[in-house]
């Protein structure tokens, strides 16, 4: 039977932790602009120009929301208004954990320090954490990192915060793309990925899997 024992068990926030609701509040806020046959098509670049905002130099959220949605709606021939990422980016700290992360992170908090990584912002991040009924040791943003995940450089900034290194982590998320990519990359060897259907299994980053965070207790032989 596995069991893993880290210093601090890391986490991604949103997708992973709290309901990303970001496909749903664009589907309202656009319905009137986008054909329903078109939505899909529309939300899955919206997506994909968040993950290319962030690549580049530090920039607040509200400026990743707000390019991602310039650049969708420009490839798809609708109208982009500024209240568009003023309503996505104020919908962010009313979203709630997912069913099965309250009783999961209290089983582990016992145990272990907790730790958050979030491509968020400092007025943002502590709505959501309030919401995860578990005590967290450190909560640290894009913004304090000044990088987004995939970044190397968010994940270093975590490293000099907590003064650990990548052996002495278990880092847990729903995306390869945003976070287990890079963990493998930096020789986080324990890697956990909680599958919310974000994104298909990719065995090659080596990872426990577990379908969410109820699954998590089991891994640390709790």
């Amino acid at each position: 039977m596995v069991r893993l024992t880290p210093k601090y068990i890391t986490f991604d926030c949103y997708g992973t932790l709290i309901y990303f609701e970001m496909a749903p509040v664009a589907r309202r806020l656009y319905a009137d602009r986008v054909s329903a046959e078109r939505m899909d098509a529309f939300v899955d670049d919206f997506s994909a120009y968040r993950l290319d905002e962030v690549l580049g130099p530090w920039k607040p959220y509200k400026d990743v929301v707000a390019n991602a949605l310039i650049r969708t709606c420009t490839l798809n021939g609708i109208e982009y208004r500024d209240s568009d990422a003023d309503a996505v980016y104020a919908a962010v700290p009313t979203w709630g954990p997912h069913p099965d992360v309250v009783e999961g992170l209290a089983k582990v908090a016992k145990e272990f320090p907790l730790v958050i990584l979030s491509n968020s912002m400092k007025d943002l991040i502590p709505h959501s954490v309030a919401k995860l009924g578990a005590p967290f040791h450190a909560a640290y943003t894009a913004e304090e990192a000044q990088a987004y995940k995939p970044r190397m450089q968010a994940f270093e900034y975590m490293f000099d915060q907590l003064g650990c290194g990548p052996e002495d982590v278990l880092h847990c998320s729903s995306s390869f793309r945003y976070d287990l990519m890079t963990a493998h990359d930096l020789r986080i060897t324990n890697k956990v990925w909680v599958n919310r259907g974000h994104e298909p299994a990719n065995p090659y980053y080596g990872y426990h899997e577990i379908k969410d965070i109820r699954g998590l207790p089991g891994l640390l032989g709790l």
